[in-house]
């Protein structure tokens, strides 16, 4: 969004530009891009068990993983407040990308997770570009932070979780 103030005698030209918050977290992973996939892309379900925020995870549809994949998130805020947000997979290029929007719920936005091998380890980087609606609009400044200091977080339970050896294996080729 860009506003833009009229000029005057005594004011110049203005431009305020809004943009939509956004979250970039990268974690280094000691593991092969399609095992870290498997947990987070064909097993999304059990991700409570690797993020500290989420109550549990829904299907929405009974189609395969893949692009169109729709799941509900039923996430915990702080002060005891929980909220659900919906999101649909548009670009699953396993095990490269994955990337979708948030169809429902307080987040408007884009997610991705883009994943790059280097040796014995991938680095994982998640991008989000959101903006608070509903009743969180309130408190998007507060909120904004926790929300990415809450990505930073979950991405290094992932990081434990995977190393550790938790969660399903790579699909064979």
């Amino acid at each position: 969004m860009v506003l833009t103030a009229r000029p005057g005698p005594a004011l110049p030209r203005l431009k305020f530009e809004l943009k939509m918050p956004t979250v970039r977290e990268v974690v280094e992973v000691k593991a092969p891009a399609d095992r870290i996939w498997a947990v987070v892309h064909e097993d999304p379900t059990n991700a409570p068990k690797w993020s500290t925020n989420l109550e549990r995870v829904d299907r929405r549809d009974k189609k395969p993983h893949g692009k169109g994949s729709r799941y509900r998130y039923h996430i915990l805020l702080p002060g005891g407040l929980k909220t659900n947000i919906e999101v649909e997979t548009r670009v699953y290029t396993k095990p490269k990308k994955c990337s979708g929007v948030f169809t429902d719920g307080p987040l408007k936005g884009t997610w991705s997770y883009t994943y790059m091998e280097k040796g014995e380890k991938t680095v994982l980087v998640y991008e989000m570009d959101f903006e608070l609606g509903g009743f969180l609009r309130f408190a998007a400044g507060m909120l904004a932070k926790q929300y990415a200091d809450g990505i930073h977080s979950n991405l290094q339970l992932l990081k434990k979780y995977v190393e550790s050896g938790k969660g399903p294996k790579a699909a064979k080729a």
